[in-house]
């Protein structure tokens, strides 16, 4: 699997922005996708997360009610619309693909749970 990550830029405080991760590969739909962020001097933090089959959702806390994770099979790609953006916000965003191992396999927060991983595109959130 392959990830491409893009959309990142220099927005101001209550702006929005929306990243794209573009998949490819065979078995792109045999993963759960995610998106993370890492802020200079912080570990890796998960953001948002969607299933392909029925685009479930899992959210950080941090981003509810302003970030949305959406998919379009289509075209194998998923979207972090992010609203309402922070200065708290500004790191740099991956997406990343989880194998799915089970039948009933959840939406994972963990980072090491995810085997593939896009390029990373920065997000400067400026007050």
């Amino acid at each position: 699997v392959q990830l491409q990550a893009s959309g990142g830029g220099l927005v101001q405080a209550g702006d929005s922005l929306r990243l794209s991760c573009a998949a490819s590969g065979r078995t792109v739909t045999a993963h759960h996708m995610g998106w993370f962020r890492q802020a200079p001097g912080k570990e890796r933090e998960f953001v948002a997360g969607i299933t392909w089959s029925r685009g479930s959702t899992r959210y950080a806390d941090s981003v509810k009610g302003r970030f949305t994770i959406s998919r379009d099979n289509a075209n194998n790609t998923v979207y972090l619309q992010m609203d309402s953006l922070d200065t708290d916000d500004t790191a740099v965003y991956y997406c990343a693909a989880d194998p799915i191992r089970a039948v009933f396999y959840p939406i994972h927060i963990i980072a090491e749970e995810y085997d593939y991983w896009g390029q990373g595109t920065l997000v400067t959130v400026s007050s």
